[in-house]
């Protein structure tokens, strides 16, 4: 449960959030801070009336945020607490906290791929993010993006019923939901991925939040992938993010003739890998992707057969065993290793990734006679 310091840090930190970051960092939580006097954090250069709010805040304020997180499935995320995600912690404009809403908040530290795109795109890319995003989501990443109109709820719709799941992050509270024409989309990603947000309940959205917003996408994902948009488009910002952070930016060329390739060919001109297939991307990503997803959920006996790579983990070597030659669901692999989906998804991204599993159609997978290369 969050505690008054945390709440009242965020009323306090309004509107420099950054530096009360690094007062936090040096004091290592919200309560050894506002165990300080007045004084002594007036010494370290914090501003006098985020000093005054932190030690007298509005109640009635953080009442109504009590009240908010006391719903189903809803959360605060604070800096380094053990669900902050540590990549959205590597950059230097992280948020102090995270609204989040959702059944499963450890999403949070899930691989992502940020999906980003016009707001008006054609029908081919519309229909270009969904594909790919259902394609990367089956194979355990999730996808992040901003719960817009066109690209981005595209993307959202097309990972939400596969493996990886969909984070939205939002420019506003989280009971404040924009566009309103996606009030449904968002309820169903609260069902079943997860809302975020660095504003907290009742902000409402202001155009100076979206940049805001999109450095937080870009933070959380391995990597951006720009499918349409033009050369001022709100999604070059997120790619530009996401180089800034040093992670990888992805872009899909169109035609020549269409205004809304003229960004992505921007991007590919900068240096951003050119995207032709959803695949592209795992190719990219392989070294990164094991990184993150290598560590395995559970410990085995060791077998004596050489599958090489990541085939030598015990753990690995146990799901092999079980993943028949024959087309195999995620479902009957979990009750013969006793995994979850997540934990299954992961690790069969990583052995496809290798050569030793192949992904099929109707979200089955089979194991390979040899290494694939």
């Amino acid at each position: 449960m969050v505690n008054d310091a945390w709440l009242a840090l965020l009323q306090a930190a309004q509107p420099s959030p950054h530096v009360w970051l690094e007062t936090l960092k040096s004091y290592g939580s919200a309560e050894a801070l506002r165990a300080e006097t007045a004084r002594a954090l007036l010494a370290l250069g914090l501003p006098a009336e985020g000093v005054s709010k932190f030690h007298s805040p509005d109640q009635a304020l953080l009442e109504r945020w009590g009240r908010w997180l006391a719903g189903p499935n809803r959360g605060l995320v604070t800096f380094g607490s053990p669900l902050y995600p540590s990549r959205l912690a590597e950059i230097q404009t992280a948020p102090l906290a995270l609204w989040v809403e959702g059944p499963d908040h450890a999403l949070l530290a899930a691989p992502q791929l940020a999906m980003v795109g016009s707001r008006n795109p054609t029908t081919s890319g519309r229909e270009t993010a969904e594909q790919f995003a259902k394609y990367l989501s089956a194979r355990g990443l999730t996808i992040t993006s901003g719960l817009a109109t066109g690209i981005d709820g595209a993307s959202h719709r097309g990972a939400l019923p596969e493996i990886g799941g969909t984070i939205a992050v939002l420019g506003s509270g989280l009971d404040v939901i924009f566009p309103r024409s996606h009030e449904r989309l968002a309820a169903e990603v609260a069902a079943r991925g997860l809302l975020v947000s660095e504003f907290a309940p009742g902000v409402e959205p202001q155009k100076f939040f979206f940049p805001q917003r999109n450095r937080i996408i870009a933070g959380l994902s391995v990597g951006t992938l720009v499918v349409e948009a033009t050369r001022r488009s709100g999604s070059l910002i997120t790619a530009r993010w996401a180089g800034d952070f040093g992670r990888e930016v992805f872009a899909i060329p169109g035609s020549i003739h269409n205004p809304l390739a003229r960004g992505c060919h921007l991007l590919i001109r900068q240096g951003a890998k050119l995207v032709e297939e959803a695949a592209d991307i795992l190719v990219e990503l392989a070294s990164q992707l094991q990184l993150d997803l290598a560590e395995p959920p559970l410990q085995a006996a060791h077998d004596s057969s050489d599958e090489g790579g990541i085939g030598d983990d015990p753990a690995y070597r146990m799901l092999l065993k079980a993943l028949d030659f024959s087309p195999t669901t995620i479902g009957d692999l979990g009750a013969r290793v006793q995994l979850t989906p997540a934990e299954l998804s992961s690790m069969l991204l990583i052995l496809e990734l290798e050569g030793l599993v192949e992904a099929l159609p109707g979200g089955r997978y089979a194991r390979l006679g040899s290494k694939k290369k």
